[in-house]
């Protein structure tokens, strides 16, 4: 039973947290998102505390635009490492840890991924992963010579295919192909050599990879989709499932979802990891973790902020910022609007207050002692709504510092987290069986 097993742990570290205003604390470094020891120091500390995996998410594009103006300068995400290059160099420092990380099916090729992967995966010694997205904004389809962005229903259509394509390079060779006899002169086995010669709607790839098969057979498949096609991807071709869930009873739901669609592809249930974003704010009481949480939501810039509520509730720069919400009528999706204008109606809300709201992240919010996190965590993972959780800290590195000293010895007192690796691949960690060739 799940209640007697231990819940995995994975670290995302882009940027320096994801809290908006993160890049302003006092004890973060405000070049770190461009600086290999910063990145470096934080993937040790998370190996120390023998979490499972680090992971990257990336997107091919400043994502945002300049509205109100001057909020794109203020905005810290426009400068950072590109991630497979990160995940090489960390994985040569490193030793047991995972090393997860995006890359778009939307601007790839199959065979880039294949053979990237591939060799993290043997630089590492077995502990790469690669999270499955599409590339979705109009921002980088102009990086791509591309004018509009692929409409939803292609994108999965390629990224489905894509992903089929990537799994077949991968098995081009079997395990023990290569046999690398000087006597004989023989280097590889002809018989163990599978040329995937793909031929679909939206790629042509003859292969094989130019890679022996990896330490792992191949690397990690994680996918982070909630729309119904990332669904249907996951449940067919995924090993982890990085969600983001606002309650347990939503966590819940879109678990019970998962699995449930593991079954049409020949898979059980305990072949899929679903691993929800929390963002934890510790502290050794209650109002020390919300003097945290707060410290980060007074550093948010004004335009910042109004940055945040644009898309939602329009351009409300002109506006006094401790007045109420107006409805200037320009919102991008009038339902969502509304919702937000009810609740600030509902509430009183400033503008202020509605801006600090909504930038304070999209990830599950955890403020408390580490008995009130681990509490929390222990609900999901029991109940049934988690096999465990990529955390997602407000600020690096302290909060992997924090969750560390505080969150992960409570863990261990009540039997739910590792003391140390079982294994020394990411798949033999996370308790996924051994893969057989062909799959």
């Amino acid at each position: 039973m799940k209640e007697k097993g231990k819940m995995k742990l994975g670290l995302s570290m882009r940027y320096l947290g994801y809290h908006m205003a993160a890049w302003r604390h006092p004890h973060v470094p405000a070049n770190g998102s461009i600086d290999f020891q910063y990145f470096l120091r934080t993937a040790k500390k998370a190996e120390d505390a023998k979490l499972d995996m680090i992971f990257f998410a990336d997107g091919i594009g400043i994502r945002a635009n300049d509205d109100p103006k001057g909020s794109l300068a203020r905005d810290s995400k426009n400068a950072e490492l590109e991630p497979l290059t990160l995940l090489a160099a960390i994985g040569a420092c490193t030793s047991k840890i995972g090393l997860v990380a995006t890359a778009s099916t939307t601007y790839n090729e199959p065979f880039h991924i294949a053979r990237k992967y591939a060799s993290i995966d043997h630089i590492s010694g077995g502990r790469a992963g690669w999270n499955v997205v599409t590339s979705w904004s109009q921002q980088e389809a102009w990086n791509f010579s591309r004018d509009e962005h692929l409409g939803y229903e292609e994108r999965y259509e390629r990224a489905d295919e894509f992903v089929d394509v990537v799994k077949k390079l991968w098995n081009s060779w079997e395990d023990d192909a290569f046999i690398r006899n000087k006597e004989s002169g023989i280097f590889y086995d002809e018989s163990k050599l599978h040329i995937p010669n793909h031929k679909g709607k939206h790629f042509g790839v003859r292969g094989p990879l130019n890679s022996a098969r990896t330490p792992q057979g191949r690397p990690i498949i994680v996918q982070a989709g909630a729309a119904e096609a990332g669904r249907e991807l996951a449940a067919k071709s995924a090993d982890v499932v990085y969600s983001n869930a606002p309650s347990f009873e939503n966590a819940k739901a879109y678990y019970d979802d998962i699995k449930g669609r593991l079954a049409k592809y020949g898979r059980s249930p305990d072949e899929l990891l679903i691993m929800p974003g929390v963002m934890p704010y510790v502290g050794r009481t209650r109002q020390e973790a919300q003097d945290k949480f707060d410290e980060l939501q007074d550093l948010i810039d004004p335009l910042t902020g109004l940055a945040v509520l644009y898309n939602v509730l329009g351009d409300l720069s002109g506006y006094d910022l401790d007045g109420p919400v107006p409805d200037v009528g320009d919102q991008r999706v009038r339902s969502i609007a509304e919702n937000h204008l009810a609740t600030a109606r509902k509430e009183n809300l400033t503008i202020r207050q509605m801006y600090k709201r909504l930038a304070s992240g999209n990830n599950f919010h955890l403020i408390g002692t580490a008995a009130d996190i681990a509490d929390e965590m222990e609900a999901w993972f029991k109940g049934r709504a988690a096999d465990g959780f990529n955390i997602c800290p407000a600020t690096l590195p302290l909060g992997i510092d924090d969750f560390a000293e505080f969150v992960i010895p409570e863990l261990r007192k009540r039997g739910l987290f590792r003391t140390e690796y079982e294994a020394g691949t990411l798949r033999g960690n996370l308790g996924l069986q051994p893969l057989v060739f062909g799959k």
